[in-house]
């Protein structure tokens, strides 16, 4: 037994050496070289791949934006240009709405309605003379519990009267979390899914709609603008996993799916837009200042883009060959606003520099338009 085990140890031995020998070998060191240089050569093609990918998923934004956006003509009437409402501003903010509203107006929308609290009106109306601007929002610390119920009713039937004149809704810019206010906003919203108008929803309103998922869910005239922490929060609560940039097209496209119907225009570094049927990335243009009030720029101009994006669709020859014509109108809506936000962000930034603020770019929003498609 000794014998026979010192025997194999001695061939273990032997074996170990020639393994070590060859290790060292010229030959051996050529092929492992080789065989890195091929799996180098399969990761960069894959990579590649990915950037080809990506690349066709890039949206013709400056096409679009020339396409759907409407012929200045003498024989129009106010108000067939597009009519804007945004709901939302409180108390503490009031500056959000109040970008949100100017921002479809400089865009070229004939009209800008705010429904905001009482407290926020006089300071919103101070803004500009541009705005209208209905005080008709509650908060809870003004409503005894006893009165909610009719108060929410008389807030409801105040926006509902207006409701039909208005294009496109932007809701949640401003808007606040007060329980009472979210509540009235709810039925704002279950109210225009019935009169089919569209709504663009960010800020606080998606706070709502991530706790309410059934108030957008189904409704494909609905589009949702969420930021990176806003977009984590809607993935977790549909997805139940947590928002992985490895797969972001796919994860973006099942979410929209997932909730139903809706289009959503994720926020970063390159916007990505999906209706749970495509996925397209809109990256053209762009500043690094990151001054807040740059989603409610593009919550305003979505809301001008989307409204006129489905008056082109309305008016185009059902025998056209447009490729344009037979796109959903949120996805237009959205790949505009987002091109023409991140054109007049880099305009602002070339004069600003770090001294950047919203107003800058909201004043470069009618030069970014005109370069792209002149009057």
């Amino acid at each position: 037994m000794l014998m026979k085990h010192g025997m194999n140890s001695r061939f273990a031995f032997l074996d170990y050496a020639k393994s070590c020998t060859w290790a060292s070998s010229p030959v051996f060191r050529r092929q492992q070289f080789l065989i890195r240089s091929l799996g180098s050569c399969s990761d960069q093609q894959t990579k590649y791949n990915k950037m080809q990918a990506t690349k066709s998923l890039e949206a013709d934004a400056e096409n679009i934006l020339r396409t759907i956006t409407p012929c200045l003509d003498l024989s129009r009437h106010k108000g067939q240009a597009g009519k804007i409402a945004v709901i939302g501003g409180c108390r503490e903010y009031t500056g959000a709405p109040y970008f949100s509203a100017i921002s479809a107006l400089k865009i070229g929308a004939d009209l800008s309605h705010v429904f905001c609290t009482k407290d926020a009106a006089p300071v919103i109306k101070s803004y500009s003379p541009e705005l209208i601007v209905h005080p008709v929002l509650e908060e809870s610390y003004s409503v005894r519990d006893e009165d909610k119920r009719s108060i929410s009713s008389k807030v409801l039937a105040e926006v509902d009267k207006w409701m039909e004149r208005f294009d496109c809704l932007v809701i949640g810019p401003g808007l606040g979390r007060d329980p009472f206010l979210l509540d009235c906003v709810s039925e704002i919203i279950r109210h225009a899914r019935q009169t089919n108008i569209p709504i663009v929803i960010d800020g606080d309103g998606l706070f709502l709609v991530t706790n309410t998922l059934d108030l957008v869910s189904g409704y494909a005239l609905a589009v949702l603008t969420p930021n990176v922490n806003e977009y984590k929060r809607l993935v977790q609560k549909v997805l139940s996993c947590e928002a992985d940039d490895r797969v972001a097209h796919e994860q973006l496209q099942s979410l929209a799916k997932q909730i139903g119907s809706v289009t959503i225009l994720r926020k970063g570094k390159s916007d990505l837009v999906s209706d749970g049927e495509t996925v397209t990335s809109v990256s053209i243009y762009g500043s690094p200042r990151r001054c807040g009030g740059q989603g409610d720029i593009l919550s305003g101009s979505v809301a001008v883009f989307l409204s006129w994006a489905r008056q082109h669709i309305l008016a185009a020859d059902p025998n056209s060959n447009s490729s344009i014509s037979t796109k959903n109108p949120t996805v237009l809506g959205c790949i505009a606003g987002s091109a023409l936000m991140r054109k007049a962000a880099s305009l602002a930034f070339v004069s600003k520099k770090r001294s950047t603020l919203t107003g800058d770019i909201i004043e470069c929003l009618g030069r970014s338009l005109e370069d792209i498609c002149p009057a």
